[in-house]
C-alpha cells in the first residue's frame, strides 16, 4: 500500500509543472541626466517589460530635471549608476580624481546638432559661419570651443541661448543649438516650418553620449552586477527600438507627466534616422560599444581645442570590460 502511494505521488510530480527557482534580486538605483523621454526609453524599457529582473536586479530609476545632479550622489554611494550627457564629463572625473568611470556608451552619436531656416542659402556646415548662432553656457564650454579650432567659427558669432526657441523663430537669420531628438520637434509645432538640421557629430564631434557611469569600487568589487546592469540595458535598448515600447513610454509619462505621445514618437523616429544608438561600431560589437580609437580620437579633439589639458590620463575614464560582445545583437531587425 505504502509502495503503490509512493508511485502515484511521484507519477504526479511528474505530470505537474516544475516551479521556478527564486532568487534574491539586487537592488539598484539608476539616475538619470534629464527628466523622463524618450531618449532615456532603453532603461525604462528594462524596468516596463522585466529585463532587470530576468537578469537578477530590482531596479529603481531617479529622473532628473534642471535642479538635480545625480552624478554628485554617485561617488558619496547615493546611486550605483548614473547616465552622463558625454565623455567630456568622463574626463572631468579623471581630472578631478572622482573615483567613477564610464562603462558603457548608449549613444554613438551625440544628438547635439544646429538648427536654421530653410531657404537661407545655408547648404553645407561651412555656411554656417555666415550666421550668428544661439548657444548655452555649456555648449560654450563644450562643442563650441571644438566648432572654432575644427571648423573655423568665431566667438562673435555666439549670441546667448536660454532654452527658449522664440528668438530663433523670428529672426530667419540665426542659427540654434538643439538636440536632434527634441528641438526640432518644437520648431515644427510653433514654427511650422521644418528646419534644416546639422547633427555635429556627423561632422567629426565624435564623443560617445548618455554613457553609463558607476564608481570604480563597485566595478572592482561586483563586476557581475555591473555586467548584468549593462547587459539588461543594452537588451532594454534593442527592444525599446525595434519592439513593443508602450508600456515603457507609459511609465516615461508616469515620470513625466508633460511629455506627450508626438514627441515619443518623433524622438524615438530621429533616433532611428540619424543612428544615434544604433550605428557605427554597435553594428558589429551591439549597443553600447565603445573602442579605444574613438575615445582617444575624441581626447585628441577635445585638447586641440582647449577643453581640457594635455597630459590627461584619459584611458582611466571609462572601460571596455563590460561592452562589446555582440549582446542582444540578434534583436536587431535583418531589414
Amino acid at each position: 500500500m505504502f509502495r503503490r502511494m509512493a508511485a502515484f505521488l511521484t507519477g504526479l510530480a511528474a505530470m505537474l509543472p516544475a516551479a521556478s527557482p527564486v532568487f534574491a534580486q539586487d537592488k539598484v538605483t539608476f539616475g538619470t541626466n534629464w527628466v523622463a523621454e524618450a531618449e532615456h526609453g532603453g532603461f525604462y524599457q528594462a524596468v516596463a517589460d522585466g529585463t532587470y529582473r530576468k537578469y537578477g536586479l530590482d531596479v529603481t530609476i531617479l529622473p532628473g530635471g534642471p535642479n538635480i545632479n545625480h552624478r554628485i550622489l554617485l561617488p558619496a554611494g547615493k546611486l550605483d549608476f548614473v547616465m552622463a550627457a558625454n565623455i567630456i564629463q568622463a574626463f572631468d572625473t579623471v581630472q578631478q580624481k572622482v573615483p567613477t568611470i564610464a562603462v558603457a556608451a548608449i549613444f554613438q552619436k551625440d544628438p547635439q546638432v544646429l538648427l536654421v531656416h530653410p531657404d537661407r542659402g545655408i547648404e553645407t556646415f561651412a555656411d554656417l559661419k555666415k550666421l550668428n548662432i544661439l548657444v548655452s553656457s555649456e555648449g560654450i564650454a563644450t562643442y563650441y570651443p571644438w566648432l572654432k579650432s575644427e571648423h573655423g567659427f568665431t566667438d562673435a558669432q555666439v549670441r546667448p541661448y536660454t532654452f527658449n526657441p522664440q528668438p530663433f523663430l523670428v529672426n530667419k537669420n540665426v542659427a540654434m543649438q538643439g538636440y536632434v531628438t527634441s528641438e526640432p520637434f518644437v520648431v515644427e509645432r510653433e514654427g511650422r516650418f521644418k528646419p534644416k538640421i546639422f547633427l555635429l557629430a556627423d561632422q567629426g564631434f565624435d564623443t560617445y553620449s548618455t554613457t553609463i557611469e558607476t564608481r570604480i569600487d563597485l566595478v572592482q568589487k561586483n563586476p557581475d552586477l555591473v555586467q548584468r546592469f549593462v547587459d539588461a540595458s543594452v537588451i532594454g535598448w534593442y527592444n525599446y527600438l525595434y519592439g513593443d515600447n508602450k508600456a515603457a513610454n507609459d511609465l516615461i509619462k508616469k515620470h513625466n507627466p508633460e511629455m506627450t505621445d508626438d514627441l515619443i514618437e518623433f524622438s524615438i523616429a530621429k533616433m532611428k534616422e540619424y543612428g544615434i544608438v544604433d550605428s557605427g561600431d554597435t553594428l558589429t560589437l551591439g549597443i553600447g560599444a565603445m573602442t579605444d580609437a574613438r575615445i582617444k580620437s575624441f581626447h585628441d579633439k577635445m585638447v586641440k581645442a582647449g577643453v581640457i589639458k594635455s597630459g590627461l590620463e584619459w584611458q582611466k575614464a571609462y572601460t571596455t570590460q563590460f561592452v562589446n560582445k555582440k549582446v542582444g545583437l540578434e534583436l536587431r531587425p535583418k531589414n
